[in-house]
């Protein structure tokens, strides 16, 4: 191959040769790097150059494979110093050195090359919703603009929706398939993932559903409710109140996330009292359980306070989860979006399974002895023994 920076470029980039490029040691210290790779898109082959900055943003831009060359040549003439390109047949390392010449160590055998095979995840992601799509409700929460982009900011919210869209869609098969379904969301707070499931069922599943999303603070409520005006959607509706004087005896689905502290045991008896098919909860906060846990043989972790609040977190929805089991729901824990966006990720995943007397009770005297144990008397329990005591 001809020892020329463009051609090398060319070659490798319309000879869909390239596995990666990365741009390195760039002239303005903001900028850390740029990685290169290519993707498919519609029969079309693109390389994507992600720009990483200082302040941990990452900057897009697709070429087309026959513009990318004149791309890549023009971030070694105005930013970066160095260059490394691996290739099917080899790699090559590009350097421009403190006089301003160009160094080419090219061991790329065009003899051995093959077409890259793209992986997967240079492929686009299927996502329920699409960037670049126009939502309504997504502009009217602030997430994107009129013309669908998502504004930078919002990205890891947009990143959330997504995820639990797919989470949605997966427990989509467990609910009833012809009747109007009935679903709430408890604690709903600014409802960004109530309008984005009220969208999923009504315009992606075409559903007929009856949505009510509740919570105590009345600015939240009237917000959500002209939020949902804007957005056409005519059968959602936003309650001030209570969980607890919620009248209804069935519901679908039932939604609560990041619900403080106790709430959480208040929208989990409210859904196991209204017998909801599934169950979709990530607490927040364990404030109980730090208060209560006085457990000597677990000092070791308590006595420190960072241990003993991870420890806490587990041990509440960990009992959660166990009480949840007795009352007849198999319970799966999973991460709701990446622990590096938040620590409270996790999401509790409940489906309404028939159970028989004696693992119920088998359960249950697990859970007492778990409590014992912590020195801990959890709302939760309390709150379904109530419920029990009522129903007799």
């Amino acid at each position: 191959m001809e020892n020329n920076i463009i051609t090398i470029f060319d070659t490798v980039f319309t000879g869909m040769l390239l596995k990666k490029a990365v741009f390195s040691k760039c002239q303005d210290k903001n900028t850390l790097r740029c990685v290169a790779k290519p993707f498919e898109k519609k029969g079309q082959f693109f390389i994507q150059f992600e720009t990483f900055t200082a302040d941990g943003k990452a900057l897009h831009q697709n070429k087309p494979a026959e513009q990318a060359a004149a791309y890549a040549y023009g971030l070694m003439q105005d930013a970066f110093k160095q260059c490394n390109l691996f290739t099917t047949g080899g790699d090559c390392e590009i350097k421009i050195s403190k006089s301003g010449k160009m160094l080419i160590h090219n061991k790329i055998d065009l003899a051995a090359a093959k077409c890259c095979a793209l992986a997967a995840h240079n492929k686009e992601k299927n996502t329920i919703l699409c960037e670049g799509t126009f939502y309504p409700f997504l502009a009217a929460l602030g997430i994107s603009d009129a013309k669908g982009r998502i504004f930078d900011r919002r990205r890891a919210k947009f990143k959330q929706i997504n995820r639990f869209l797919e989470i949605i869609d997966d427990i989509y098969p467990l609910l009833h398939p012809d009747k109007t379904l009935t679903i709430y969301d408890l604690c709903c707070g600014k409802s960004y993932l109530t309008f984005a499931a009220y969208y999923y069922f009504t315009e992606i599943k075409h559903r007929s559903i009856r949505m009510i999303g509740i919570d105590r603070k009345e600015d939240v409520i009237a917000f959500c409710a002209k939020t949902a005006a804007d957005a056409g959607f005519t059968n959602l509706t936003f309650l001030c109140q209570n969980i607890d004087t919620v009248q209804e005896n069935t519901a679908d689905l039932v939604l609560s996330l990041h619900a403080c502290d106790t709430a959480t045991d208040l929208v989990l008896n409210q859904a196991v009292k209204m017998k909801a098919d599934v169950i979709l909860s990530t607490p927040c906060c364990h404030h109980e359980m730090m208060n209560q846990l006085t457990c000597e043989s677990l000092g070791f972790i308590t006595r420190h306070s960072l241990f003993k609040q991870k420890l806490c977190d587990a041990a509440t929805d960990g009992l959660r989860a166990l009480r949840l089991e007795a009352e007849g729901y198999k319970v799966t824990v999973l991460e709701l979006i990446d622990p590096e966006q938040t620590p409270k990720n996790i999401m509790i995943k409940a489906i309404r399974k028939p159970i028989s007397n004696d693992k119920r009770e088998k359960l249950l005297q697990e859970y007492e002895q778990a409590c014992r144990f912590l020195h801990a008397s959890p709302t939760l329990n309390r709150l379904l023994a109530e419920k029990a005591n009522d129903a007799h």
